[in-house]
């Protein structure tokens, strides 16, 4: 049964004339009769009657003519969702972000691609990388934005988007306050409230017991926007990146000896086919300036 013959039978339906119907459907009389013929050979029986020269359904056409409306009309209204899709006017993307990117920057690019793409729905996950990555493999995620600083799994493509340092932060009456930069090493005897979700905790650690720095356990939360909290109470300090930072409250200075910086990237399944929708985000995100380790923290990209 293909789509043409369902077309050809419900045009006689309102017809009841293979001539008129012909013509409504720019076809010939004997191309929409064979149609009609070979329709009725499939379903196991006559779908019109002809009598005197009037034509009307017969009781197994009446039976198809609603079974097959339905099958015209779902057809017609996929056909249609679809061209609406790769227009882009009702597409969807979910877009993992990692929990520790904060939102300051990312959203000037989130409101721009909305501007551009008004169509696109875009569903946020936030999670930690390994989540992320385990939902992209999973195809619960078409692409994600974070940082690993061992690198990504081989299934995985990563283009970085901006490179960004990591700062102390901490209340505005803190010693670090009056500084413009901080040494690793003055964190030494420092309360410190921990990010667990911090991917780069480890690699944060390592570097301050290389430069000697001791610090007292203060507390520990999940919650980025409780440790800023704390942080402006004046409760301890803790690393931060430096565009992550949103609690006006809070205080931000560079960290030196070392410096540390992570690459955030774009990331996405390797040799997974992009909808329409993923690769008109790609290509947004390929065009949009980041912003770069040297950009004020407060500045906003263009």
């Amino acid at each position: 049964m293909e789509i043409h013959e369902i077309r050809y039978f419900l045009a006689v339906c309102q017809a009841l004339n293979f001539t008129r119907a012909a013509e409504q459907c720019h076809v010939t009389q004997p191309a929409l009769t064979r149609a009609i013929q070979k329709l009725e050979g499939e379903l196991g029986g006559l779908l019109f009657s002809r009598e005197r020269g009037n034509i009307h359904l017969t009781e197994l056409g009446r039976l198809m003519q609603p079974h097959l409306e339905e099958v015209l009309a779902r057809t017609q209204a996929a056909k249609e969702q679809a061209e609406r899709f790769l227009r882009l006017e009702s597409a969807h993307l979910r877009l993992g972000v990692m929990c520790t990117v904060g939102p300051m920057r990312f959203v000037g690019f989130l409101n721009r691609f909305r501007v551009d793409q008004p169509g696109i729905e875009i569903t946020l996950t936030e999670s930690t990388p390994p989540r992320l990555a385990e939902a992209m493999l999973a195809d619960d995620l078409d692409l994600a934005i974070m940082a690993q600083p061992d690198g990504f799994d081989d299934r995985l493509r990563a283009e970085t988007l901006y490179s960004e340092r990591f700062v102390i932060a901490c209340a505005p009456g803190h010693r670090f306050a009056r500084r413009n930069a901080v040494p690793m090493r003055e964190m030494d005897g420092e309360y410190y409230l921990q990010r667990i979700n911090c991917e780069y905790n480890d690699r944060l650690r390592e570097h301050r017991e290389a430069s000697g720095a001791r610090i007292m356990q203060s507390y520990r939360s999940e919650r980025e926007d409780w440790i800023q909290t704390m942080v402006a109470a004046g409760m301890g300090v803790c690393f931060l990146p430096e565009y992550s930072a949103s609690h006006p409250g809070v205080v931000t200075r560079p960290v030196t000896d070392p410096e540390v910086t992570r690459e955030v990237a774009l990331v996405t399944v390797a040799g997974r086919r992009w909808s329409p929708a993923v690769a008109s985000f790609v290509q947004a995100v390929r065009r949009y300036r980041w912003p770069s380790v040297h950009d004020s923290p407060d500045a906003s990209a263009p």
